[in-house]
């Protein structure tokens, strides 16, 4: 578990890289354009490391599937080559979502004024600036987006329906909680990062307003990795002695 966690927590190390700064400057700065190379390789990048968290989070159910329902093979199944098997091919799957969709994109024809509506170069927002029929690149994108966005996550859920049916079936209440425990986390961020995401990407195109698209996008872009780290940090013993002390000595304070 602890490797998946490692390569998740670099892929969104990388994955706000490609966000945030651009948008730390255009906070701080009247200038806000970016070249139409800058936009391309913004774009290549995020479509790079979306489609690669998507099916890390799917290898790591995997991961959670196996230690919970098989428990006595874990090590048998999950060896040092099969993790770096799962965790290779997810990295990968990355390269060829972004290199079509942003070569594509970036094909057509742009008329000006040449201004997009968002804090980055998504696709939906660019797309509004082509002069041509974008009709069956949506087609393409919806099909990239099942296959890289739906496909993970249905076997997230399908490896947690037997996860939860297994836990279930344990004959100790400590034995349950403990199952549990283990995947409560990463349930919390697939919840966190699918929900926002197929908001944004399943929805009609008029179904929210510009802002609203924008405080979506904002939650799992720029949110959501930010509350990652938190998240699996409160399964450890000393971190959550640690906020509970802390949140002790406050309310003292406070009654003080």
């Amino acid at each position: 578990m602890y490797f998946f966690l490692r390569n998740l927590a670099s892929l969104e190390i990388c994955f706000n890289l490609v966000i945030v700064p651009k948008m730390l400057v255009n906070l701080l700065m009247e200038n806000k354009a970016i070249s139409f190379a800058g936009c391309a390789t913004q774009m290549y990048f995020f479509f790079f490391f979306g489609a690669a968290e998507c099916c890390l989070l799917a290898a790591m159910a995997y991961d959670r599937y196996v230690a919970i329902c098989n428990p006595l093979h874990y090590l048998d199944i999950m060896t040092r080559k099969a993790c770096f098997q799962l965790a290779g091919a997810s990295w990968f799957s990355g390269f060829p979502v972004a290199t079509v969709q942003t070569t594509w994109i970036f094909s057509l024809p742009f008329c000006g004024p040449n201004q997009v509506n968002h804090f980055f170069c998504d696709s939906p927002p660019v797309l509004e600036l082509s002069c041509a029929d974008t009709s069956l690149f949506e087609i393409e994108a919806l099909t990239a987006t099942v296959l890289f966005i739906m496909f993970p996550f249905l076997l997230i859920l399908v490896s947690y329906v037997r996860i939860i049916t297994t836990i279930l079936r344990m004959p100790s209440e400590e034995g349950r909680y403990k199952a549990f425990s283990t995947c409560s986390s990463h349930l919390v961020v697939v919840t966190l990062f699918y929900g926002t995401a197929s908001s944004t990407y399943f929805r009609p195109k008029s179904s929210y307003s510009s802002d609203t698209k924008k405080l979506i996008s904002l939650s799992y872009t720029v949110i959501t990795p930010m509350l990652n780290p938190i998240i699996y940090s409160l399964r450890n013993k000393e971190v959550k002695s640690a906020l509970g002390r802390t949140l002790g000595r406050k309310l003292f304070s406070e009654k003080m």
